[in-house]
């Protein structure tokens, strides 16, 4: 069995992830078949992440594919995330992830009708409220949340959740559960965004109307098969752990789809075993070299957020200052395959990279340079961060 060092895990960042300028890629679609799925809890990631690999894109072009050919879904779906997929993924994603997902919500949903002092004959009270969410939208009118709670009174039902005085608390409608639960079960869609393209304000609709017809999930198992093959090509060699973390399931799923794609061990310069593709060449063959590169990402970046063991590109000293308790990562800095710091904006716009290690000035230079492409790109827009790392957070700006 092979043994794919570090630095080999890193060059594949550089290419197969598009971040070095010379393996950028053409247009959206590319990139999306490159990295699977763009994590869209924070609607900047997918643009800025486009952004980091497709030369020349412009904010259009990422709203054409979501919102105009649709050929980019968001969906919930691993970890009761938001994504962007590619279309032809949805049918897996349903069958497997999100299908998990929205038997999740749907336990979530009995607790909050209790809250709301709906206590007995729950499973009829949702029947009712998802017959009724669905009848509202069948015209194929998208309309936000506020405005489905206008024309189904039990989406108003309110309950509490916390306790008293904490910041995260308070008393909430359940319609939002209700319509993400239609969503991850695959019958509602996040239609046209209502507001600047850094934001989510969602308009919901049915999915036949967004899609133009109703994907067909694939069964859990096949599902889980075509995600973790999806995954490979992207992120492998990757251990068992990073799957099963990513995907938001069990080992057993997890060993049943390596097994179901015939998926080959190799060695880990770390320890351990890593998955790859047969096909791979890694398993039999040295990654080649790649020249030194720079690149900033940003928050929850699916090249940050694609594995939970790190340490092949993260020092575990950094992860405090670049990460959530949660594992959720801020705008991070990369200098030849490896997270260096963070980065961040001033009250202008202007973008500056926070560094946190000695990258010598041929990276400190790179990464200047990255800021400044970034700084024109953004022309002005001040991106605002709900997952905001202590790097971001301390950074004293010029």
């Amino acid at each position: 069995m092979r043994t794919v060092t570090d630095r080999e895990r890193r060059a594949r960042l550089a290419r197969r992830h598009g971040l070095a300028p010379e393996h950028r890629y053409a247009d959206v679609g590319t990139a999306t078949q490159a990295m699977t799925v763009w994590h869209a809890t924070e609607a900047a990631t997918v643009h800025l992440a486009l952004h980091a690999r497709v030369d020349g894109l412009r904010i259009d072009d990422v709203e054409h594919a979501l919102y105009e050919d649709r050929s980019l879904v968001k969906h919930l779906a691993m970890r009761r995330t938001l994504f962007a997929f590619p279309r032809d993924l949805l049918p897996a994603a349903m069958g497997s992830a999100s299908a998990r997902v929205a038997a999740q919500e749907g336990k979530n949903l009995h607790k909050w009708l209790t809250a709301g002092g709906v206590v007995e004959e729950q499973d009829a009270w949702l029947r009712d409220a998802y017959a009724a969410t669905l009848a509202a939208l069948a015209d194929g009118v998208p309309r936000t949340s506020t405005q489905l709670r206008d024309l189904v009174p039990a989406l108003d039902l309110r309950f509490r959740m916390g306790s008293p005085g904490k910041k995260w608390g308070g008393e909430f409608p359940i319609g939002r559960w209700v319509i993400g639960t239609l969503a991850a079960q695959g019958h509602l869609m996040r239609a046209n965004n209502l507001g600047h393209w850094r934001l989510n304000k969602p308009a919901w609709t049915v999915t036949e109307s967004w899609l133009g017809d109703t994907p067909v999930p694939l069964t859990a198992a096949e599902g889980y098969a075509e995600l973790v093959r999806r995954w490979l090509w992207t992120f492998g060699p990757g251990t068992e752990t990073d799957l099963v973390w990513w995907l938001g399931s069990t080992k057993s799923a997890v060993r049943a789809a390596l097994a179901t794609i015939g998926a080959v061990q190799v060695g880990l310069e770390g320890g351990g075993t890593g998955w790859v593709l047969p096909d791979d060449p890694i398993a039999t063959d040295p990654e080649p070299e790649t020249e030194p590169w720079a690149a900033l990402v940003p928050t929850l970046d699916p090249t940050v957020m694609g594995w939970k063991e790190r340490g092949f590109y993260l020092d575990g000293e950094d992860v405090a200052y670049l990460f959530d308790s949660n594992g959720n990562a801020g705008n991070t800095a990369w200098w030849d395959g490896r997270i260096v710091g963070a980065w961040a904006q001033d009250q202008e716009g202007q973008v500056h990279p926070i560094v946190r290690h000695d990258i010598g000035e041929d990276g400190t230079r790179a990464l200047k340079a990255e800021a400044e492409r970034l700084t024109q790109w953004l022309d002005g827009v001040v991106i605002v961060n709900v997952y905001k790392s202590r790097q971001m957070k301390e950074a004293k700006l010029p």
